[in-house]
């Protein structure tokens, strides 16, 4: 009988260690090494060439925030952040001409930091890096020569 018990109380116990364990934040955990930042969660960004999608390639970005900024109130725009983001990325791919699985960063840090001065205001925004760029298809892709040769020979 007390091996059923032990048996049914051990997720118990697993779960509440697991649970205090998550509720102490890691060393170097909490702050970025610059300061204040809103971490977006990834987004696809699609890579669009000739009008038709070729790729997608997910995306985590790294607001960063002065040192004064409300940093509980301006995480709490990180919807609002990711939107923008979405909504830039479909309006104007950002296409690289080389490559079709990245992103062109400077078009995208630029639209990016155009969006979050909009949102969280210009004195609490420092800066946009972006974290991560992971592709869908890394394989399989056309070539950037093909497609660009094969645009100037039609009219």
């Amino acid at each position: 009988m007390s091996r059923r018990a032990l048996i049914l109380a051990l997720p118990l116990v697993l779960l509440a260690t697991s649970v205090q364990a998550s509720g102490k934040p890691k060393e170097g955990e909490g702050k970025a090494p610059g300061g204040q930042y809103v971490d977006l969660s990834p987004v696809a960004l699609p890579i669009v060439v000739s009008g038709k999608v070729v790729n997608y390639v997910f995306v985590s970005v790294r607001i960063q925030l002065a040192a004064l900024a409300d940093t509980a109130k301006i995480r709490t725009r990180e919807p609002y952040f990711r939107d923008a983001l979405v909504r830039a990325g479909h309006r104007v791919p950002f296409t690289r001409a080389d490559d079709y699985a990245q992103v062109d960063e400077v078009r995208l840090k630029a639209s990016m930091l155009r969006d979050a001065i909009a949102i969280a205001g210009a004195r609490d925004v420092k800066g946009v890096t972006i974290l991560l760029q992971s592709p869908l298809k890394r394989s399989g892709l056309p070539s950037p020569r093909s497609l660009s040769a094969r645009n100037e020979i039609q009219p």
